[in-house]
């Protein structure tokens, strides 16, 4: 039978994220005034999703090669600020209704073409409740995945150049419980059809181009690419998250403050920076990066940075079926115990 966690680093305790949330609101409670929705945030999901589509009328009749080089250098920064506007949407921060946010999530999701607003919302809000854990978390490479890729420099820029198939197609499929398509995904799926339609109706299959590149450079082989793996892959020692201070968190709208998100949650984009800045020696002590292109780099060329560069978990069902087999075998040992000693 296959070791699913051969190969990762292996731990036996809960995600760090609750308990140091615990610590820091006890020490400063005013963190508090920094949760909440900011409806602010959907004049910057409509700038956004009117500046690719502005870009895209301008590109309708260029040559590849602008297309190509806009698409890398303009338009994954945009597409991925949409990806960041879908995830604050995810976790409710845009407006205070679900469903009002599910709307601003599908319209952040135009300009990406791809359908993808409504199953992130699923998975990655698994992701935050189950993180480590094969089964739920489908952020984690799984056994697969990462033996395929393994340390080639090729195949890790073959996984960046398709990592949209595999985020939403070959992780999804390996989790288990976890209902893949519904009703909202659906309506997203149509949304984008229909969208795509239009556009390639009106300003042609070039600007639809432009937008499909511009979709794979921004979770791809790019600078902004490297948040995949700043986020959770260990580069020093057993710590599973990490923020990045550099200065593309200007234009990634803050997404870098990564432990100070999975710390509260409930903090928007734009107060992300001030969790650090209240609570400061929560943060001082971890590593974290300053330059997406330099882990990039390291990504693709070290041999020792990997898709097993993960710490991974037993599900939550496994330690209690571990910890009550432990207590068993307490149990036991206690009864022969007692009748040697008889």
């Amino acid at each position: 039978m296959q070791d699913i966690y051969a190969g990762f680093q292996k731990v036996d305790y809960a995600e760090p994220h609750i308990g140091r949330a615990k610590q820091m609101l006890q020490k400063y409670p005013e963190l508090k005034t920094l949760f909440g929705n900011t409806p602010s945030t959907m004049f910057h999901i409509l700038l956004l999703v009117g500046l690719q589509l502005t870009l895209a009328f301008l590109l309708k009749e260029q040559p590849w090669w602008a297309i190509l080089g806009v698409a890398w250098f303009v338009g994954a920064l945009l597409n991925h600020a949409c990806f960041v506007m879908i995830h604050d949407a995810t976790h409710n921060l845009v407006f205070k209704g679900t469903i009002a946010n599910r709307f601003a999530g599908m319209v952040a999701n135009l300009p990406i073409i791809f359908p993808v607003s409504q199953g992130f919302r699923t998975f990655h809000l698994l992701h935050h409740r189950y993180q480590g854990e094969f089964d739920r978390d489908a952020d984690l490479s799984g056994p697969t995945e990462a033996k395929v890729v393994g340390n080639s420099t090729v195949m890790k820029i073959l996984w960046l150049l398709f990592f949209f198939v595999i985020e939403g197609v070959v992780r999804p499929a390996r989790l288990k419980n976890v209902k893949v398509v519904d009703s909202w995904a659906l309506v997203n799926v149509t949304t984008q059809v229909l969208f795509t339609a239009a556009v390639a109706y009106t300003l042609g299959w070039s600007a639809v181009g432009y937008l499909v590149l511009s979709a794979l450079f921004s979770v791809g082989l790019h600078p902004v690419g490297a948040r995949w793996i700043q986020e959770h892959y260990t580069t020093y020692g057993n710590q599973e998250t990490y923020s990045y201070y550099g200065p593309l968190n200007y234009t990634c709208y803050n997404v870098g403050y990564h432990n100070e998100h999975h710390d509260l949650m409930m903090v928007p984009w734009s107060k992300l920076p001030k969790v650090k800045a209240m609570a400061p020696e929560f943060y001082n002590s971890l590593h974290s990066y300053q330059s997406w292109t330099a882990l990039l780099f390291k990504f693709l060329f070290s041999k020792d940075l990997t898709l097993y560069s993960r710490v991974v978990r037993p599900s939550r069902e496994e330690r209690s079926s571990i910890a009550a087999t432990a207590v068993k075998m307490a149990q036991a040992e206690k009864v022969e115990d007692r009748i040697a000693i008889v």
